[in-house]
């Protein structure tokens, strides 16, 4: 291992190939030895931080920027290393620039940002990491396009609805007064144009819109011939004028479907009122309804009762691809369908020049796997030695706060843990004084509980004495009830019913 590093070592001609190779100890070993790290490439015009943002050299673009390498240098192009992250798609690398405070709204000689080009390559989490940096949204180049234009052109329709979750509007327009749906339905892009009107108060908002030429989208797909999108327009024009309420009696299982009535729609499937795989008049299905607004549980329920999910409506759509043009993720999850983005492999051209380093494939990204990489092994070893950089850091700054110290400084979290302290004095004193309390509460409670106790002894040995009473008393009673036949009855005396002697008495 040792003679292949020298051999390496003895190969790299300048800081850049160390760079491109990622070799980080090399990289220091040649700044030590004099190399410049905001060295230019002749031929590329590139410096060491441009090339560790195009090969994602991740470790590399960290020790550049911990020792001060200018993340302001541009390529002729006008090209900052964040327009390259931008452009390769590479996400940590953007998270490194931004946490290092580096410019993320500069422009480019076109007045493109880096979040236009991330939104025109189509690499959404590079462009969620721009926005979370407060990047401003609304951002134009020399064209008045914003980054929503650039997303509606080259067709990325994940880019396109995390711009309006941000706050960007459909309704800008650039120089020409062209709005996204011009360009979306200019190049044929049809699940743009969809989402765009979806998004919209309503489609006629969208569709009836005219740049500085007086074109609509519809005249503009008309004019380079994207028929798809002109069927569609059509569709929607045609619904228009024939128009019908739009909780229509005679589909009630649609209508069910479209509100999430999971309840009503099972009863009329399971009752035989309807088939699920029904259409209404625009050739729509239950599950087109249930896709389009969201409702998991009826789309699921459908797919477990056997619904065709293969059924198109009359715009073509199934409901996967309704599900897509309506940005409901969990349904499109559901139906088989991918949530990121279809990268072009080819790259775009719009922004190459024939002065800088072509910028072909997009290394880095989900969709690519050309590009620097690492094994495992110097994954390990990259970690240790940033482990190792912590501990290192950690080390020093508690020597740093020692010295404050001793020089009577007071740090803020010195006072943050000093009033932290004094508020749990205040919380103890305060439990201290309620748990006082508490005590002599529970004193006098158990003192009253004595007496109680006292008193139910007393009380208990009266009903004793009285108990005892009541079996005396009850005990005499059941003798004299006993004794009382023994008793020898009396005879009565015959009253005497002649009332006296009768004395005859004769008259003479």
């Amino acid at each position: 291992m040792t003679a292949v590093a020298k051999k390496q070592q003895a190969n790299y001609k300048s800081i850049h190939e160390v760079i491109r190779h990622g070799d980080v100890i090399q990289l220091e070993v040649m700044v030590k030895n004099g190399a410049g790290i905001n060295e230019v490439e002749p031929e590329t015009k590139f410096t060491p931080v441009h090339w560790a943002c195009y090969v994602g050299a991740l470790e590399c673009l960290h020790w550049l920027l911990w020792h001060g390498a200018d993340t302001t240098d541009v390529t002729p192009r006008g090209w900052t290393p964040a327009h390259i992250v931008a452009i390769r798609g590479q996400d940590a690398c953007m998270q490194a620039l931004g946490n290092n405070n580096a410019n993320l709204s500069s422009k480019d000689d076109r007045g493109s940002t880096p979040l236009h080009l991330a939104a025109s390559h189509g690499h959404s989490f590079t462009m969620q990491t721009i926005l979370r940096c407060g990047v401003d949204v609304t951002a134009a180049d020399f064209n008045g396009w914003l980054a929503t234009h650039c997303a509606a052109f080259q067709g990325r329709l994940g880019c396109l609805q995390m711009l309006c979750k941000w706050g960007a509007s459909a309704d800008d327009v650039d120089n020409g007064g062209n709005t996204p749906a011009h360009l979306a339905a200019q190049e044929g892009h049809l699940p743009c144009l969809k989402f765009l009107i979806s998004n919209a108060p309503s489609f006629d908002h969208v569709l009836s819109a005219r740049n500085d030429h007086g074109e609509t989208p519809k005249d503009l797909a008309h004019r380079f011939y994207k028929s798809a999108v002109v069927e569609f327009i059509d569709n929607l024009e045609y619904e228009k004028e024939h128009a019908q309420d739009e909780e229509n009696l005679a589909f009630p299982a649609h209508v069910a479907a479209y509100k999430g009535d999971l309840y009503t729609l099972r009863t009329l499937v399971e009752q035989g009122v309807i088939n699920i795989n029904e259409r209404d008049e625009k050739l729509s299905t239950p599950a087109h309804k249930a896709a389009g607004q969201g409702h998991i549980e009826v789309l699921q329920w459908l797919v477990e009762m056997g619904a065709n999910m293969e059924i198109r409506n009359s715009s073509n759509e199934t409901p996967l691809m309704v599900a897509k043009r309506f940005a409901q993720l969990a349904c499109v999850k559901l139906l088989g369908g991918e949530e990121h983005d279809d990268v072009d492999e080819t790259a775009s051209t719009n922004f190459s020049d024939e002065e800088d380093y072509p910028l072909c494939g997009l290394a880095g990204d989900s969709s690519d796997s050309r590009g620097f990489t690492r094994d495992e092994k110097a994954k390990k070893a990259a970690r240790s030695r940033a482990y190792r950089k912590i501990e290192d850091l950690e080390r020093l700054l508690e020597i740093a706060k020692s010295n404050f110290h001793q020089l009577g400084g007071e740090l803020a979290e010195d006072r943050q843990k000093h009033k932290e302290e004094q508020e749990s004095k205040r919380a103890i004193s305060e439990l201290e004084t309620q748990l006082e309390f508490e005590r002599e509460r529970r004193e006098k409670l158990e003192s009253q509980l004595d007496d109680y106790r006292a008193e139910t002894s007393h009380l208990n040995l009266q009903i004793e004495e009285l108990s005892y009473a009541l079996q005396q008393a009850n005990g005499a009673l059941a003798e004299m009830n006993i004794e009382k036949p023994r008793r020898k009855k009396k005879g009565k005396k015959k009253k005497d019913l002649s009332g006296g002697t009768f004395i005859r008495r004769t008259f003479d």
